[in-house]
């Protein structure tokens, strides 16, 4: 195998492993020894450290090395990016998993916007976009970074609900009865024009800017560019 794939295979597994053991079984003793701001400031050090190696293994690895799926991949993925940006872009309104001084009375309020679909807008709008990646079958450096950020959004996602139930107890007990971590999609379309504009706008936006990051023609812009 390609070294530099095998670098790029252990900077992902090194990103996604030490966001698990920091946010979950690490954390306590982590808080413990360093506090919470030297907890904050060592979270961020190595996600950071471990997200420079993800992304220079990334472009030292070979670009298209793949078959590519075709016209039908890049309208696969044209359709999967869009409830992506959605969910993503609402996610940062109202949200209890955030760490906020609002996020109990949040946890306690009837769902809203983008709640309405899944209470993990976030990770699964993440998880969606890496889909969206992957559903092209362009490269194994895309391949590998894809499926490491999907399996970090959506198990992350599981493993934040064990963490929210211990650190809000009842709290994140309610907000968890009256939403799903499965994505609720008959109701996309009625979370309203925030999330729904918004989505749109970062939709067109980031598979606009594609061209000038990665020299190749994203989204409705294949067609219409």
């Amino acid at each position: 195998m390609n070294e530099a794939l095998v670098s790029l295979i252990a900077a992902n597994i090194a990103f996604v492993g030490t966001h698990f053991v920091m946010s979950h079984p690490l954390r306590a003793p982590l808080v413990k020894a360093l506090g919470a701001g030297g907890f904050q400031i060592a979270y961020v050090a190595v996600s950071f450290a471990t997200l420079a190696w993800v992304y220079f293994a990334f472009l030292a690895s070979p670009p298209a090395d793949l078959p590519g799926s075709g016209t039908i991949g890049w309208i696969a993925a044209t359709i999967i990016t869009w409830p992506a940006m959605v969910l993503l872009a609402g996610s940062f309104i109202g949200n209890p998993a955030l760490p906020t001084p609002m996020a109990e009375a949040q946890a306690r309020a009837e769902p809203a916007r983008v709640f309405k679909v899944t209470r993990h807008p976030m990770m699964w709008g993440i998880g969606l976009w890496a889909l969206s990646h992957m559903a092209l079958f362009w490269s194994t450096r895309t391949m590998v970074t894809a499926l490491a950020m999907g399996i970090l959004a959506l198990v992350g996602a599981r493993l934040q609900d064990t963490k929210k139930e211990a650190l809000m107890g009842d709290a994140w007990a309610a907000w968890e009865s009256r939403t799903s971590y499965w994505p609720r999609w008959g109701v996309l379309l009625r979370v309203g024009a925030v999330p729904l504009i918004a989505g749109t706008a970062l939709w067109l936006a980031g598979s606009w800017l594609h061209l000038w990051r990665a020299g190749i023609p994203a989204g409705v812009w294949r067609w219409i560019g």
